[in-house]
């Protein structure tokens, strides 16, 4: 049986981006709502392959992007977009970033950076499931699951991956990957289960009965690790998905046929 603390931590971290997106948009920003969100998720991953694999030095570029807007996403979400959000709260991204930036490598450090990352996902998680139609960021959501499968499985993006986590912006914090120990998981593992997180708050479902059945599709996923050395972290929280959408289904039929029978 497979199981380490580190990998463990890092699945307990993407839990909790399923557990804590709140639901709701600001009405200044529902303007900008539309079906184009919804592509957000599928197209971050082929879009940073491609980059990568056609310009090495996008590596750096992706980092420092991640270095611009992962510690605002925090703020975010501290400050609005997590369940018991506070807008006082999100001055705590200044320590976590500081500890993050003084030491990288450190534990206090990749605590930060991992901290960091997590409030960001939360933060686009709600953000995405105000602004997109829910049918259609399911959709992505299965569809950036199936791209990260093809790729980890198919061994199709192991050199660029190793560019992506390795580039540092100047000796700055890598936000673009969370680290625990001597184990990694990329932004987009996380990224995916906020925007669970975002759309089962958006429809009231519980989310932390998710976030547990997240960790618990973790650790049953993580069996592989006994013949691969590499999974696709998305995969977990896709399939949470799929089967509370799948038991709402089961609701509605069940609830159909009592209504017809009533009749």
């Amino acid at each position: 049986m497979f199981f380490e603390l580190d990998t463990a931590a890092l699945d307990a971290a993407q839990a909790l981006c399923v557990a804590l997106p709140a639901a709701g948009l600001p009405a200044v920003l529902l303007r900008f709502a539309g079906r184009g969100w919804s592509l957000v998720a599928p197209l971050s991953v082929v879009a940073t392959v491609v980059a990568i694999t056609l310009v090495s030095a996008s590596a750096e570029v992706l980092t420092w992007i991640a270095l611009l807007l992962v510690p605002p996403g925090c703020a975010i979400a501290l400050g609005w977009a997590a369940h018991g959000a506070r807008p006082w709260l999100a001055i705590l991204t200044v320590p976590l970033l500081a500890a993050a930036a003084a030491a990288p490598d450190d534990p206090l450090g990749r605590v930060g950076r991992l901290a960091l990352i997590v409030g960001s996902c939360v933060a686009v998680g709600r953000l995405l499931a105000g602004a997109a139609p829910l049918a259609l960021l399911k959709a992505g959501v299965y569809a950036m699951a199936a791209i990260d499968a093809v790729f980890i499985f198919g061994d199709f993006f192991g050199e660029q991956n190793a560019q992506f986590n390795a580039a540092a912006p100047a000796g700055l914090p890598r936000l673009q990957v969370a680290e625990v120990g001597e184990v990694s998981t990329d932004y987009g593992d996380f990224f995916v289960a906020g925007l669970v997180g975002g759309i089962l708050a958006a429809e009231r479902r519980p989310q932390v009965l998710a976030a547990v059945a997240t960790f618990a599709a973790a650790q049953a996923f993580n069996q592989l690790f006994l013949v691969v050395d590499s999974l696709p972290g998305t995969i977990p929280p896709a399939l949470v998905l799929l089967a509370f959408e799948l038991r709402e289904r089961r609701r509605r039929a069940s609830r159909r046929d009592y209504r017809l029978r009533e009749a």
